[in-house]
């Protein structure tokens, strides 16, 4: 698969293709239906596809502050694309003078001049260029001036509509379940390794404590069994690479201390052995076990986090 970051790096050579269009963040079981769609269209008209994507997220960038929770980082989301069988992902760096293309100015820029659209394929919801003025049958319009196809398809899962807000509300109530059948994974927070108040490795259960990007969706606070990856970025002992491990992963702010800053920490389990301080990692959120308590006693505590642990096995053995 071909990865392009902005108009310039698609080749000049670059003929005819089907594109689809979309923030795709989370890249959730309707966004797969719909580059599922482009990928048959590209395949019957004997052409590539391609996904374009945005990076930042674009109300950040017209409405500055408002940011949503990522669902996943841009990493992530290329990578996921890239696994549902397009020839190419270009993610266009999304900037003030980009949104204030008008609907013809971004489709003649973007899809005929650079990528040669011979299909486009959006979701039934899709808005574009300045003010959000262009929609599906805008995007017809124009494809019949500029002789593509154009098709606008819904978000459904098991027949019912999907979207990144429905599934980032699904978080923040830590219905971590109805998450992963609305992603078709488990939902993945990123971040980096960094030393904690090592409260965990006291009590016997050595955590990461995972320092996420700024914007990262992350469920509600809470106990929830998972696993805990280490990701190839240069920075990870080779014999980690890539290993996943089963794992407790505590959400909050560790109420029994009294704590205050909230925190994402992950506990391999039957792993007091890892040294994973600057590691780049992603923890996968399976099920959740109980929202968080203050306990009366550290005794109290370590009797729950042994049965979490045991709970956690169970459910991803």
């Amino acid at each position: 698969m071909r990865g392009w970051h902005g108009l310039d790096d698609v080749p000049g050579d670059w003929g005819r293709s089907v594109i689809t269009i979309g923030v795709f963040d989370g890249v959730h079981t309707g966004h797969q239906q719909m580059v599922a769609r482009a990928v048959t269209m590209a395949q019957r008209l004997g052409l590539p596809s391609v996904v374009v994507t945005f990076d930042p997220h674009p109300e950040e960038v017209v409405k500055p502050g408002t940011h949503p929770p990522r669902l996943t980082t841009a990493r992530h989301r290329t990578e996921l694309l890239a696994s549902l069988g397009v020839d190419a992902v270009c993610v266009l760096p999304f900037t003030l003078e980009f949104s204030r293309m008008s609907p013809d100015e971004f489709v003649q820029t973007v899809l005929v001049d650079r990528l040669h659209a011979a299909g486009v394929v959006v979701g039934e919801n899709f808005r574009f260029g300045h003010k959000a003025a262009g929609d599906v049958e805008t995007l017809r319009t124009l494809g019949e001036k500029y002789d593509f196809e154009a098709e606008g398809v819904p978000l459904v899962s098991n027949g019912e509509a999907i979207s990144s807000t429905r599934i980032r509300e699904l978080l923040a109530a830590g219905e971590i379940e109805a998450v992963t059948a609305a992603l078709g994974r488990p939902h993945r927070v990123e971040g980096v390794v960094v030393r904690g108040y090592q409260r965990g490795r006291q009590l016997g259960f050595p955590t990461a404590n995972v320092e996420s990007p700024e914007f990262t969706a992350i469920p509600a606070d809470g106990v929830y069994a998972g696993w805990l990856q280490g990701i190839p970025t240069g920075n990870l002992p080779a014999v980690y690479d890539g290993e996943r491990w089963p794992a407790a992963i505590s959400v909050g702010t560790n109420p029994t201390f009294e704590g205050v800053d909230r925190t994402v920490e992950a506990y391999a389990l039957d792993r007091d052995d890892l040294d994973l301080y600057g590691a780049h990692v992603a923890v996968d959120f399976g099920h959740r076990l109980r929202g968080n308590t203050k306990f009366d006693s550290i005794e109290a505590l370590v009797e729950q986090m042994n049965a979490d642990v045991a709970e956690t096995r169970r459910l991803t053995s």
